[in-house]
């Protein structure tokens, strides 16, 4: 599953694609990356199909350490653009550039069980943290993607496998019971 979505990432780069933009900003090229990795409804899906094997220590060791091969030295050419033109006012480029992947990995409830609710407050605080090291990512675009995200990751069986808290919730909210 997990090799699955890496090749379907090296298909369909999406940091390629804003690499290329030359009518963009660093910024502008940050929150375009998230839109359309967000809006790639398959990559979701098999995103969401991933979480619970994420459970698994070897397959998350794995996966942060591709994640830090491949996404740090991406995010980290972006982060430099933007500090070059403007658009993003940090001192911490490298810093940032490793903790963006990281990002993902603690807002997944396999890895740290969350309820929907303690999910939106984490996504809530990593906005308010990055606005304030100088990196303003969300706008209203990428914080609607997000949070359907994170709405759809907690209504789906795989988010409530590695949530048993929530699984009651399934039924009250009208989806598909475990």
């Amino acid at each position: 599953m997990y090799a699955l979505g890496n090749q379907m990432f090296f298909e369909d780069n999406p940091f390629e694609t804003v690499k290329g933009r030359d009518d963009l900003n660093g910024l502008q090229k940050i929150r375009l990356l998230l839109t359309l990795n967000q809006s790639d409804a398959e990559r979701n899906q098999i995103n969401m199909q991933a979480v619970p094997i994420l459970k698994d220590p070897h397959i998350l060791a794995a996966a942060v350490a591709e994640n830090r091969r491949v996404l740090t030295p991406l995010w980290l050419e972006l982060l430099e653009k933007g500090k070059k033109d403007g658009s993003i006012k940090t001192e911490y480029i490298k810093e940032l550039s490793e903790l963006l992947p990281l990002i993902n990995f603690w807002l997944m409830p396999s890895v740290f069980p969350a309820t929907e609710e303690e999910l939106y407050h984490k996504y809530h605080f990593v906005k308010e943290v990055l606005a304030y090291m100088g990196l303003p990512l969300y706008d209203d675009d990428t914080t609607a993607f997000t949070e359907k995200f994170i709405t759809d990751i907690t209504e789906t069986p795989c988010g409530h496998t590695s949530m048993p808290e929530n699984a009651g919730k399934i039924k009250e909210k009208g989806g598909n019971q475990p």
